[in-house]
C-alpha cells in the first residue's frame, strides 16, 4: 500500500504540472514574459526536418553545432506528422512529454526495485522521483520547446542501469554523446577494471558504428566538430557576469544574436571567453585528477561523478543556455533516487536554480539583455548558486572517493578492480600477532577458515 501511495500523489503532480506546460507550449495559455519560446522547434528545428529529411545535414546553418545522432530526435516527430496525427511542432512537444515520462518512470522504477533499507534511505530515494516531479516545471515550458529532454532521458537511463547492466548503460551513454555530446561525461565515475572496460567499449563501439553510419549515407555529419570555434560569451553564462557589470561602468559592447543565442560583442569578449576556456581546461584536469586518486567506489559513485562533471562544464562554458539546467535537474535526480549517494545537497541547489533560471528567461530576459534590473539579479543569483553546487559537489565527490580515509561506511564500498569468476572475495587482513600468542588448533580438530 505504502508503495502504491509512493507512486500515486508523485504522478498525480506530475500529471497535472505537465499538462500545464503543454498548454503554454501549444499557446493555450501565454508564457510568462510574452516571449514566442517554441520558434526554436516551430522555425529552426522544422527546417533542419526539412533538410535532414532530404538525406543532408544542415552544414550551413550556424544554429547547427550537433553531433549527428541530433537528427534522429530532429526526425522523429515524423512519425506522427506522417501519419497526419499532428504538425511537428505539436508531435515534438508531444515527444519532448514521452521523454520526461520516460525519466519520471525510471526514477519511480529504480526507487521499487531497491526498496528501502530504513526510514531515512527511503525518504531520500523518494527524493530523487520528487526532485523531477518539481524540477522540470520549475524550469518552465523552455523544458518541452528544446531536445535536452530526450538526451537526459538517455543519460538517466544509463546512469541507473551502470551497476547491473554496464554494456547497455555503454551503449546509452555513447549513444547519448552522439545526440548532445554531453552524456559522455557519464563515463568518468566507472570504477576502474573490468566495470570500466566494458562500459567504455560498449560505448566507443556505439560512437564508431554510427558516426561511420551516418557519415557514409549522410553528407556533413562531422561538420559540427569546427562549429563551436567561432562562439563567443552567451549572455547568460557565469563568465558573462563580468561583461554585465561592466555595463555599468560605462562598457560600450552589445548583445547580438549568434550561433542561434544572445552572445556579448566588443572590446575585451575574447579575452573573457578565452578564461571561461581556460577554467573548462582546469575543469577537465580536476576530473582526471579526481579520477587518479579515486580509491573507493559506491554504487553511486557512477551519478554523483557524473553530476560533478556536467556542473563543472556548465559553470565554466562560455554558454549557458535555461535547458541546459534540463540535464543537471535529471543528474541531481538520479544521485538523489540512490541511497549512498552524497550529492543531495547540490542536487537540490540545482533544483532551486532551475527556478531562477525561469525568472531570468524567459520572464525578465529583456532585462538581462540590457544588463538591468531585477533580470541581471536574478541571473547573478542563479549563476551563483550554480557556482556554490559545483564546489560542494567536487568536495563531496573528492571526500567520500579519493580522500586518505573515505567517509564512506564500508558496507556501501564497491572496491574496483576485476575478479575471476566465482572467486571468493579476500578475507580482511588478521593482525600480526606474536608468534606465542598464535592459537594452536587441537589435534583432530579442522583448520580452516570460518
Amino acid at each position: 500500500m505504502n508503495r502504491v501511495r509512493g507512486a500515486v500523489v508523485p504522478g498525480l503532480v506530475w500529471a497535472a504540472t505537465r499538462v500545464v506546460l503543454l498548454l503554454y507550449v501549444c499557446k493555450v495559455l501565454t508564457v510568462p514574459g510574452g516571449m514566442d519560446i517554441t520558434s526554436d522547434v516551430s522555425v529552426i528545428y522544422h527546417g533542419w526536418f526539412d533538410r535532414l529529411s532530404d538525406g543532408t545535414f544542415p552544414s550551413g546553418d550556424v544554429t547547427w553545432q550537433y553531433p549527428p545522432a541530433a537528427a534522429l530526435v530532429i526526425l522523429s516527430p515524423g512519425l506522427l506528422t506522417g501519419v497526419g496525427l499532428l504538425d511537428y511542432t505539436s508531435a515534438f512537444f508531444a515527444l519532448a512529454c514521452a521523454a520526461d515520462a520516460l525519466v519520471f518512470g525510471l526514477l519511480l522504477y529504480a526507487v521499487r526495485q531497491r526498496g528501502p533499507r530504513d526510514a531515512e534511505a527511503g525518504t531520500r530515494r523518494r527524493a530523487g522521483v520528487w526532485a523531477w516531479v518539481v524540477g522540470v516545471p520549475l524550469l518552465g515550458p523552455t523544458a518541452y520547446a528544446r531536445y535536452d529532454l530526450m538526451v537526459t532521458a538517455l543519460a538517466v537511463a544509463a546512469l541507473l542501469a551502470a551497476v547491473r547492466h554496464p554494456r547497455t548503460a555503454g551503449v546509452l551513454a555513447g549513444v547519448g554523446a552522439l545526440v548532445k555530446v554531453w552524456p559522455v561525461l557519464l563515463l568518468l565515475g566507472t570504477p576502474r577494471g573490468r566495470a570500466t572496460r566494458i562500459i567504455w567499449l560498449s560505448a566507443l563501439v556505439t560512437v564508431a558504428v554510427v558516426t561511420a553510419g551516418f557519415a557514409a549515407t549522410m553528407p556533413g555529419a562531422l561538420d559540427f566538430l569546427s562549429a563551436q570555434g567561432g562562439r563567443g560569451t552567451e549572455v547568460e553564462s557565469v563568465s558573462s557576469l563580468a561583461l554585465h557589470a561592466a555595463r555599468q561602468f560605462g562598457w560600450e559592447g552589445q548583445v547580438l544574436l549568434r550561433y542561434g543565442s544572445m552572445e556579448f560583442v566588443g572590446p575585451g569578449v575574447r579575452t573573457v571567453s578565452n578564461v571561461a576556456v581556460v577554467l573548462t581546461g582546469a575543469g577537465f584536469g580536476w576530473l582526471v585528477l579526481w579520477r587518479l586518486r579515486a580509491r573507493t567506489w559506491t554504487p553511486a559513485t557512477v551519478a554523483d561523478t557524473a553530476f560533478t562533471a556536467v556542473l563543472v562544464f556548465v559553470v565554466t562554458s562560455r554558454v549557458l543556455s535555461p535547458q541546459y539546467l534540463v540535464w543537471l535537474v535529471g543528474l541531481a535526480a538520479v544521485c538523489l533516487t540512490l541511497r549512498a549517494s552524497r550529492q543531495a545537497l547540490p542536487g537540490w541547489l540545482v533544483v532551486v536554480a532551475a527556478g531562477l533560471t525561469q525568472l531570468e528567461f524567459p520572464v525578465w530576459f529583456a532585462d538581462v539583455v540590457a544588463s538591468e534590473g531585477k533580470g541581471v539579479l536574478v541571473l547573478a543569483a542563479r549563476n551563483v548558486l550554480l557556482v556554490v553546487a559545483t564546489v560542494i559537489a567536487g568536495v563531496r565527490l573528492w571526500r567520500s572517493t579519493a580522500a586518505e580515509r573515505s567517509a564512506v561506511p564500508p558496507r556501501e564500498r564497491v572496491e574496483p578492480g576485476p575478479r575471476a569468476r566465482g572467486a571468493a572475495p579476500s578475507p580482511p587482513q588478521a593482525e600480526a600477532l606474536p608468534r606465542r600468542a598464535v592459537p594452536q588448533p587441537a589435534s583432530g580438530a579442522s583448520c580452516r577458515r570460518r
